[in-house]
């Protein structure tokens, strides 16, 4: 085996470790809501995720990614595996799995009260259309145009090395017009008065946490594409960030167990955007200041503003993804400890773009189906739960 052969091999391996890991974070977006809902709703929870997964596989090799990246897999398989062992067809795989997690956040924040084809219908519209769009301008074939921009208006280029606002804020805004859509679920609120659903199992909340923070060092340290742009700060970055939303957490919400897991994943969205260009300290004040906003952020979501969103993913994924964007354009200054090269301005404003589309499109396409053929599950059903009514089958039939 010659050189080449190695490198071209290598890479492919690489980006494939990265793709399956990602692709087990899927199973994280799972338990998190299998354990955050009730157990009525257990089953349902658990076939939406697999369910959107496959549709997004689809439209996004079709559509998505040629729209994305201008690669069309629609040529003979010699071709498809060309010269470099196939490397195009693993970035469609690894770029499929941040595409799938579109409709995998949305799937929390809507949870209980959905019917099953109109949101899968949702999840394929955005992560065949409206996903690679975003995509398209700031990581694909229209992201020399957008960041000429950026470099005028702000001086240097919008940073997400990972996703922070491309994949998570983006998700959670999305996620917003579904929510006020659909309404609160039947008896969240009743008379103006907060009455909490307690969730159904917080071992399995755990687990879905503790999946996805192992699959989110594929999500960040395997964004570098290739073998030879490897970076061991992207990987401490994410720990420092992780630990750094546990800790706050576990303080600002006395130990409670539930804002302790969720802190983890606050500093992990958080930390994707500038995953590259930060010292581990200032990882680790992003990802602390995420798990606060997280904590505060959903008690003022879910309490003041008495929007129902059960896993808080407008906050978690929404605010603190929108949070990560901007973050860069601070802690990733050298004056700071980062390696530079990031303006504020530019942060802002590619992270507004993303909010932008996520509530325009997320409003259009949410607005249309519930006028066309619905969105809500009909009272009774919503009662009996989804678990019953959609699959015909309980969580615990014993």
């Amino acid at each position: 085996m010659n050189l080449e052969v190695l490198e071209k091999s290598s890479n492919v391996l690489f980006l494939l470790l990265g793709a399956v890991m990602i692709f087990a974070m899927h199973a994280g977006f799972a338990f998190l809501e299998v354990g955050s809902v009730r157990k009525k709703n257990q089953v349902n929870a658990l076939v939406k995720i697999i369910t959107d997964w496959g549709v997004s596989t689809i439209v996004y090799f079709l559509v998505g990614f040629p729209l994305s990246r201008g690669i069309s897999f629609l040529k003979p398989a010699s071709e498809l595996l060309g010269d470099n062992m196939g490397f195009d067809l693993v970035r469609f795989f690894f770029f499929l799995t941040f595409a799938a997690c579109i409709p995998a956040i949305i799937s929390g924040g809507i949870a209980e009260r959905t019917k099953f084809w109109p949101q899968v219908i949702a999840g394929a519209i955005f992560s065949g259309l409206l996903y690679p769009f975003l995509e398209s301008i700031i990581w694909g074939i229209h992201s020399s145009g957008f960041q000429s921009i950026m470099v005028k208006l702000g001086g240097t280029e919008f940073v997400d090395y990972a996703g922070s606002v491309v994949v998570h804020s983006f998700g959670g805004w999305l996620a917003l017009p579904a929510i006020l859509i659909l309404g609160a679920r039947k008896g969240r609120y009743v008379n103006g008065e907060s009455h909490p659903i307690p969730i159904s199992n917080v071992p399995f909340l755990a687990l879905g946490s503790w999946i996805l923070a192992v699959g989110w060092f594929g999500f960040n340290v395997m964004s570098a594409i290739n073998l030879g742009n490897i970076s061991g700060l992207v990987a401490v970055n994410s720990l420092f960030a992780m630990v750094g939303g546990i800790l706050v957490a576990l303080l600002l919400s006395k130990k409670d167990a539930i804002f302790v897991h969720n802190g983890a994943l606050a500093g992990l969205v958080a930390v994707c955007a500038g995953s590259n260009i930060y010292h581990p300290l200032g990882a680790f004040a992003v990802g602390g200041i995420a798990a606060a906003i997280f904590v505060y952020g959903y008690h003022f979501e879910t309490e003041v503003l008495k929007i129902d969103d059960v896993l808080g993913v407008v906050v978690l994924h929404g605010v603190v993804g929108s949070w990560g964007g901007l973050a860069a354009g601070i802690f990733g200054q050298k004056a700071l400890g980062g390696l530079g090269g990031v303006s504020f301005v530019s942060q802002l404003l590619g992270t507004s773009l993303a909010i932008v589309i996520a509530l325009i499109g997320g409003f259009v396409v949410y607005f249309v189906i519930d006028k066309t053929i619905g969105f809500r599950l009909d009272p009774i059903s919503e009662q009996k739960g989804s678990d019953i009514s959609i699959h015909s089958l309980e969580a615990y039939p014993e």
